[in-house]
């Protein structure tokens, strides 16, 4: 899946994946991680999420990454703030307030950008990316995060042949295969999210688990 798949769907609307909610998961298990006000938060692939901004309403300083100008324009528009904009390496950076988005290529991030970072939320990235994609980007946000970071990690399970990604499913034995090697793994919650009147099963969708990890250097 190339950089160009995801700055079409930016450039066509067809954003289905994007939520207009904060999501209910964050709010309920973001304090496992026991992070403090005033740490930093990196969120991948962040769209134009409004995690953000609630993880931001928790006194932490967030940084995304995000391919698209459109997500981070956007992010910054619909939210009534007004961005400082300057070029920085790889990156077009988006800044107000406590939000920092790095526009760019995820794999271009390196060890100084996040150097700081003490959580990271992934709600959208692991389910975005393809199987052939998984492995180097965790092998990546392993290499760059400093090794105290925690990391609460959302994922769906479903039949993938009832509807193509993404989103992808992500099983737990696939989770524990890419992050066991250097991280620990525990299971927060499973939730069963099926809906028969949901977009989703309107795609063909017959069942749906969601759910959250905690994930941390041993």
């Amino acid at each position: 899946m190339q950089a160009s798949f995801w700055i079409e769907k930016w450039k066509k609307s067809e954003i289905g994946f994007h939520q207009s909610d904060i999501e209910t998961n964050l709010m309920q298990f973001w304090s496992c991680l026991g992070l403090k006000p005033g740490q930093q938060v990196f969120v991948p692939l962040c769209g134009k999420s409004l995690d953000m901004l609630w993880l931001a309403g928790q006194g932490h300083k967030v940084i995304g990454v995000e391919l698209s100008p459109l997500a981070c324009e956007a992010f910054f528009a619909d939210n009534n703030l007004t961005p400082q904009r300057f070029r920085e390496g790889a990156f077009e950076v988006w800044s107000a307030d406590e939000i920092r988005i790095l526009q760019g290529d995820f794999f271009d991030l390196g060890w100084e950008h996040l150097v700081d970072c003490a959580g990271v939320y992934d709600r959208a990235s692991l389910v975005a990316l393809p199987p052939e994609m998984r492995a180097r980007y965790v092998l990546h946000l392993t290499a760059i995060l400093p090794l105290a970071a925690k990391m609460l990690l959302l994922t769906m399970e479903f039949d993938q042949a009832q509807r193509p990604g993404p989103p992808f499913a992500i099983s737990e034995a696939e989770v524990r295969t890419l992050y066991e090697p250097v991280c620990e793994v525990k299971l927060l919650h499973t939730q069963d999210s099926f809906s028969p009147h949901s977009h989703l099963a309107r795609q063909g969708l017959t069942s749906l688990e969601e759910k959250v990890y905690q994930i941390v250097r041993p």
